[in-house]
């Protein structure tokens, strides 16, 4: 299994461990690699949703769980290049907001595919001719 960079929305789903295609991807991927790897977008995300919910209990949970691994943080290359795909998309007319943009740069900056059920903003990165490639886990 290649390495790849974890969507919110899978990360979400390996944490609630109710799909079974999902954790078994998951487990299989901790297998080769010995963690997960996500966003530090992906993080803030998570922890935005907890403390919208004023779920304390469940943000700890989260915090102790996500301690084991790998994050990749969004560098100043990051940036750039998400600002790029940003503006690119914008002025097409399909933006897909700041986080997938990030996400999307960070997994570019690293070479890594992207594990996702959120596929059509990332197509639309695609079609503008970045490389990154795709993978469901949910199939």
């Amino acid at each position: 299994m290649n390495k790849v960079l974890l969507d919110t929305d899978i990360y979400s789903e390996v944490l609630k461990a109710i799909d079974p295609t999902v954790a078994q991807n998951a487990a299989t991927y901790r297998l080769q690699h010995g963690f997960l790897t996500l966003s530090v977008v992906t993080l803030m995300e998570i922890v935005r949703g907890y403390q919208r919910k004023r779920s304390a209990r469940r943000l700890q949970a989260f915090l102790h769980a996500v301690a084991w691994e790998e994050v990749l943080d969004f560098d100043r290359s990051a940036a750039e290049l998400a600002g790029r795909i940003a503006g690119e998309l914008e002025y097409v007319g399909r933006p897909i907001g700041n986080a997938d943009s990030m996400i999307a740069a960070i997994a570019l900056d690293h070479g890594l595919e992207r594990a996702t059920g959120n596929t059509a903003h990332f197509q639309h990165v695609q079609q503008l001719g970045y490389p990154l490639t795709l993978v469901n886990w949910r199939v």
